[in-house]
């Protein structure tokens, strides 16, 4: 099978490798329609986190058809199902799955990461192997195309749980530092929550733009920017801050942007040891910093209904379909944001 692999720094490539194989009782090999590029993926793209091995199968966001299950697979999916499936895997029984927060299943694995040989491949290729699958996997809708499923299985979760992180009431005023497609769909979230004000903050114009469709007030990522949420505060601040960046400017940002008493919610994966803040600093604006990866397969049962009933629209944020074949372009346009790229995708025949 092609699949989009890791070669080294700043380099992903199609490589042919073998088809996956069902390795335990609940695994389950899924063929392949559509697979998310995320800005995650960036992070070893980038050698912002380190020690992937090389030939790892990047990706963890799909949607596709169930062509093989384990002896054991035990919630009545079938082969010929369409599934889609959140980043990491969870077995739905131990105590973090219990009360919801799936993203620390103590038998989870992420997708897409594998280092010294031990982990688990991605969902950028034809075929994919996901275990405990009876628990991981979700069966897609009548009604719910490939994209909107893809953003349920991490994106849409992921910006509605920065959302919830950041308390979102009606009235309140917030910003969301890094408009990619999670910040968007967190501005989108936080509408639906009914925030009076979002500021939408992101130094591409293409992406203020569309943050601006969806009711934020667009600022560029600077000085002016923070200046602009302070005058519009009485100097206060906002009331929360949703950073989505993960570098260290971007959570200075969020700190000097952020009102005495608020909420900073963190879904940017920082790679860096130390805060752009201090715990004293912190102390005297008694503020509360919420991070963490978001529990999608949660998250994405929670919202799906919504979706099918049309209380939000998906379809405006992928901007870019690539074949696997395409592996090195399309991570070379989606990493440098080239042709105004927003999400891209590969799409399996």
């Amino acid at each position: 099978m092609k699949a989009a692999c890791f070669e080294s720094v700043g380099q992903v490539n199609c490589r042919q490798k073998n088809e996956p194989v069902i390795s335990g009782t609940r695994d389950a090999i899924v063929k392949v329609s559509m697979a998310g590029l995320c800005g995650s993926d960036l992070h070893p793209f980038y050698g912002r986190e380190a020690g992937l091995d090389c030939g790892t199968v990047m990706g963890h966001e799909m949607v596709g058809e169930i062509v093989e299950l384990g002896s054991t697979f035990g919630n009545g999916m079938k082969t010929g199902d369409r599934v889609f499936a959140p980043f990491s895997t969870h077995c739905g029984a131990c105590f973090y799955c219990e009360i919801g927060l799936t993203s620390r299943c103590t038998k989870g694995d992420l997708f897409g990461w594998i280092q010294d040989g031990i982990g688990l491949d991605g969902c950028q290729s034809e075929y994919v192997r996901v275990p405990i699958a009876d628990s991981t996997l979700m069966l897609v809708p009548e009604g719910l195309s490939d994209e909107s499923a893809l953003l349920l299985g991490d994106n849409f979760s992921t910006g509605y749980f920065c959302a919830e992180m950041a308390e979102v009431k009606p009235g309140g005023t917030y910003l969301v530092i890094g408009c990619g497609t999670v910040g968007l769909l967190a501005i989108l979230s936080a509408m639906d929550m009914g925030a009076e004000r979002v500021f939408a903050m992101d130094p591409v114009l293409e992406r203020r733009v569309i943050a601006e469709s969806l009711g934020a007030i667009p600022l560029a990522s600077n000085i002016v920017g923070r200046d602009a949420v302070l005058s519009a505060t009485s100097g206060r601040g906002a009331d929360a801050v949703m950073e989505l960046v993960g570098l260290p400017e971007a959570q200075k940002m969020a700190f000097d942007c952020l009102r005495p008493g608020g909420i900073m919610s963190v879904i940017g994966c920082h790679c860096t040891p130390n805060f752009s803040f201090s715990p004293v600093q912190a102390y005297d604006k008694n503020i509360t910093y919420r991070s963490g990866r978001c529990p999608a397969g949660h998250y994405m049962r929670l919202l799906v209904d919504r979706v099918v009933g049309g209380e939000f629209d998906l379809s405006p944020f992928i901007s870019h379909q690539f074949g696997i074949d395409e592996a090195e372009k399309a991570y070379q346009v989606f990493s440098t944001r080239a042709e105004g790229c927003l999400k891209a995708v590969f799409c399996f025949q």
